[in-house]
């Protein structure tokens, strides 16, 4: 699911370029099945958003209107709800702070995979993306890899240096919830909780346009064979 979303994210900070706060949680489960919530949040930045959504264009772009936006979020929602292995998709969304959340239930991380490359196949009218032919999330023998899909490492290079600075006041937290303890993990960045139940990365969207594999990871629980 992060491949999707972050593109959405990339999508809008290429002409939002502000203040954001993204939080990424997916919990699995032994089975590989889970949750995934994600939170999107730029009501620091409202202002300047409400003033670029009242252009027609910017930067030879199409601002896209409310309404737009609005329908864009309820056909990804609707899709999600439509793909196997995907139940009660959910998109939460604050229009006058722009604060949007994302919650679905997944049977597998594969099933999670398809459903997201079909939803962005369907937001890129149908074209071929040759970057979704990637896998970025996978769990065997209890352990989990997570890598930055290419899709975003291709669309963060996209952003201007200009707009990359104005994303320095932002934050991005990565959590990743199981079942079982975890025993170790190979990101030197990562945090274990307490109950060591979790994993937690905290960057900001300025470092992860200068180097997307800061959310990279592989993490091992307990009984894995590593």
């Amino acid at each position: 699911m992060r491949k999707g979303l972050l593109l959405l994210t990339l999508s809008a900070l290429t002409f939002l370029t502000s203040c954001v706060e993204i939080i990424d949680d997916l919990t699995l489960n032994l089975d590989g099945s889970g949750t995934l919530r994600y939170n999107l949040n730029l009501s620091s930045s409202k202002v300047k958003i409400n003033s670029i959504l009242a252009l027609d264009s910017l930067d030879g772009k199409k601002v896209p209107s409310i309404p737009e936006i609005k329908s864009k979020v309820s056909r990804i929602e609707e899709m999600l709800n439509e793909q196997a292995g995907i139940s009660n998709a959910k998109i939460e969304a604050d229009y006058a702070n722009f604060i949007f959340k994302l919650n679905c239930d997944f049977g597998s991380l594969e099933e999670l995979q398809a459903a997201m490359k079909k939803v962005i196949i369907d937001q890129n009218k149908n074209k071929p993306i040759p970057e979704l032919d990637y896998k970025w999330l996978s769990f065997a023998e209890n352990t989990l890899q997570r890598s930055v899909p290419e899709l975003t490492i291709k669309k963060s290079k996209e952003i201007k240096d200009t707009d990359r600075d104005l994303l320095r006041d932002g934050t991005y937290t990565s959590i990743t919830r199981f079942e079982s303890e975890v025993d170790h993990y190979d990101n030197e960045s990562a945090r274990l909780s307490a109950n060591k139940k979790a994993v937690m990365i905290r960057t900001d969207p300025y470092s992860l346009t200068q180097n997307p594999h800061l959310l990279d990871n592989v993490i091992y629980l307990k009984g894995s064979s590593n």
